[in-house]
């Protein structure tokens, strides 16, 4: 499955900063560079970012990438803003979809939106739909998350936490993942072991164990008490 992770905006974006002075990027593609860490656990997938930290991308290039590589979904990070920039009481999580997109886009928005509540404890703004550029020109089927209003001075405050943006991309991976039932990479645990030559002298175990490891065997020595 190729997942597509957008970090909306970029540094250079004129006006998407919160009255405090946070770049709206800077929370975005902290969640993205979350979520990419914790897909990487799951298997079969392969993941691309369309943001770039040297210049905004514009939307049309990032739709066009996500398009030409045949994508199978794409997530678009937000933080959202109220009114002329000062601070207001508008706050809450919402995730958007374009109106026309099949029922699939609308029930991974739902799981999405639902975790991105219960991780947070935030307002639910609920799942909407939207005449955004990434949403409608997209071959796939695409999600917009708005993560916090940056025009709220508590939200604001949580935007610039790393503990709530790994919480956001946390939410956004268990929507996702739960969703399409993506399993995480097994990880084997050694049952057995085996032990090879035991010594008087602890140089000899050094030299046996130092051999070992120049073949690829993990190996240590442990010293037993008489």
């Amino acid at each position: 499955m190729k997942i597509i992770i957008d970090a909306g905006h970029g540094y250079q974006t004129a006006g998407k900063r919160s009255k405090n002075g946070m770049k709206e990027y800077e929370f975005n593609r902290k969640v993205a560079m979350f979520v990419q860490e914790l897909f990487l656990d799951y298997s079969g997938l392969s993941l691309y970012f369309v943001h770039s930290d040297q210049r905004d991308i514009p939307l049309k290039e990032r739709v066009n990438k996500a398009n030409q590589l045949k994508a199978d979904l794409y997530i678009s990070i937000h933080a959202n803003a109220f009114g002329s920039g000062e601070w207001n009481s508008a706050n809450g999580i919402e995730t958007f979809i374009f109106s026309s997109r099949p029922k699939e886009a609308l029930d991974l928005a739902i799981s999405v939106q639902k975790q991105l509540i219960l991780k947070t404890n935030r307002k639910d703004r609920g799942v909407k739909a939207a005449d955004y550029y990434v949403l409608r020109e997209t071959a796939m089927t695409a999600i917009l998350c708005e993560c916090g209003f940056m025009t709220n001075k508590e939200e604001a405050q949580l935007l610039m936490t790393e503990s709530y943006q790994r919480k956001c991309a946390e939410a956004i991976v268990f929507g996702v993942s739960s969703f399409y039932g993506i399993k995480k990479v097994q990880q084997f645990k050694a049952r057995y072991s085996v032990q090879v030559g035991a010594f008087q002298m602890k140089k000899g175990a050094e030299t046996l164990k130092e051999e070992l490891i120049s073949k690829g065997f993990d190996a240590i020595v442990i010293e037993k008490s008489l």
